[in-house]
């Protein structure tokens, strides 16, 4: 977007309307020796010539590649209309509806967008997004502190089989509160949390964790483990991927009486790879807990005139009201992601997006079914899952993954770093997007490398004649 900067006499005249000499008056309050010495890592700018060629030789470098990766970002078709309206100046540039009667287009989208959400999560309420999935499991975690009043610790469990990455960003948010995350261990055969090696007598907790479908792909026993924590006092989280509620049973409906609170990343729909992100979080809940859901809440109603409108009906972040009375100080909305959702979730439907899951289901029944025939892999669980799966190697993870590279293949995620006791283990994942064509070249590949790397110490490396 166009940056126009103010200019001299600009800033002169505004320091001068306010009665200060130059900027630096302005942080006369803050100790010299707290200040920083200056930017010294900072290169000197460039003209925009210089940094625009710099850019275009850095995208020269990206290559187009296969992926097989998911572990919490997935690639899955967006169609061109959906950025094609999101990038329009009315929504691209409207960050977040301050001034509501300015913004009644992104209030609506943003109140068809929570009536999306809250319809395929099963929930009664959905806010306006948070930042990610990770912290939105933090914000979850939080929310059940303030909301189970009865428990009697400040305990959270929280299964192994939770993205890894969304277990470090709760603790790292939550442990200066006295929230304890007691983690569980899962069962070796089928990669879940076995609800028969709960106890039966359990210690006071706040909330019991679910994922589903897990980290590894697997499906675990909600309705069980739902019924158990319900049973024991406590609440439920329900961390999920919103494709995959298309097929599976919507944490509204686990159990006796449903999830408590419903978390996850937003990312697989209509939001691209992006080499990382930006991504956005979702939080649903059940009406009771609405006081505690973190962000805003957009409210439809009806004018003087008896048209309908949209308004800001719940505003809880801290700028908006007292910060001591925020139920959180760091949520966001990622406004522009959140339109780029709506629009996918709307041209789509609920019957593509039934389409789009089933099909990244059966791609990665069938890439399972080629990689079962090459030698050296194995399945690492026996039970079922939904779009991707934990294979086992009789080379370094790494390694392989490397030699996979070197072929424009992004073969998966390693998952021995996170769990060591899994050895050399490769989570996989084929979305809608692959082919037959795609999943021999993928399979034909990993047969190759492995073959050759029987008896090797690197099988990147190249063989010798």
């Amino acid at each position: 977007m166009p940056f126009i900067p103010h200019t001299e006499e600009d800033v002169r005249e505004m320091l001068a309307a306010i009665g200060v000499k130059d900027i630096e008056a302005l942080f006369d309050e803050i100790p010299a020796e707290l200040r920083s010495a200056g930017l010294k890592r900072v290169p000197p700018g460039v003209s925009e010539m210089a940094i625009s060629r710099d850019m275009a030789e850095r995208a020269a470098q990206d290559q187009r590649t296969l992926c097989f990766a998911g572990a919490g970002a997935y690639e899955h078709h967006i169609p061109a209309a959906v950025w094609e309206i999101a990038t329009r100046g009315e929504f691209y540039s409207a960050y977040t509806p301050y001034q509501a009667e300015a913004s009644q287009g992104t209030l609506q989208l943003l109140y068809e967008y929570q009536t999306m959400m809250a319809s395929l999560t099963g929930m009664d309420v959905s806010n306006a997004s948070l930042y990610d999935g990770a912290t939105a499991l933090a914000e979850a975690i939080l929310m059940a502190v303030r909301s189970n009043r009865k428990a009697k610790s400040k305990k959270i469990l929280i299964p192994r089989t939770v993205h890894p990455h969304y277990r470090k960003v709760a603790h790292t948010i939550v442990k200066n509160q006295g929230i304890v995350l007691e983690e569980l261990d899962y069962d070796r055969q089928g990669g879940h949390i076995n609800p028969a090696s709960l106890p039966s007598e359990p210690d006071s907790f706040v909330a019991l964790v679910i994922p589903q479908p897990n980290f590894f792909g697997v499906l675990e026993e909600v309705d069980a483990l739902t019924d158990w924590a319900h049973q024991h006092g406590g609440m439920v989280i329900a961390v999920t991927n919103p494709v995959s509620l298309a097929l599976l049973k919507p944490p509204g409906e686990w159990g006796e009486t449903g999830a408590d609170i419903t978390c996850g990343d937003g990312q697989p729909l209509g939001v691209p790879l992006s080499s990382g992100g930006p991504y956005f979080g979702f939080i649903c809940c059940r009406e009771e807990f609405v006081r505690q859901m973190p962000g805003r809440i957009i409210g439809r109603t009806t004018d003087l005139d008896g048209k309908p409108g949209y308004a800001l009906t719940l505003q809880a972040r801290e700028q908006h009201i007292r910060r001591s009375k925020a139920t959180s100080n760091i949520c966001t909305n990622q406004g522009l992601l959140v339109t780029a959702a709506t629009i996918h979730m709307a041209m789509i439907g609920p019957a593509g997006l039934e389409r789009t899951a089933a099909s990244s289901h059966a791609n990665t029944q069938v890439l399972l079914k080629k990689l079962q025939a090459v030698a050296g892999l194995k399945p690492i669980f026996n039970r079922p899952v939904f779009h991707e799966a934990a294979i086992g190697l009789d080379l370094p993870t790494a390694d392989v993954i490397q030699a996979l590279a070197a072929e424009g293949i992004v073969a998966g995620f390693a998952l021995n770093e996170d769990y060591p006791e899994l050895g050399n283990t490769l989570l996989v994942c084929a979305t809608e997007t692959k082919t037959e064509t795609d999943l021999d070249h993928f399979v034909a590949n990993l047969q190759r490398i492995t073959s050759r790397g029987q008896g090797t110490k690197n099988p990147a490396e190249p063989k010798m004649a």
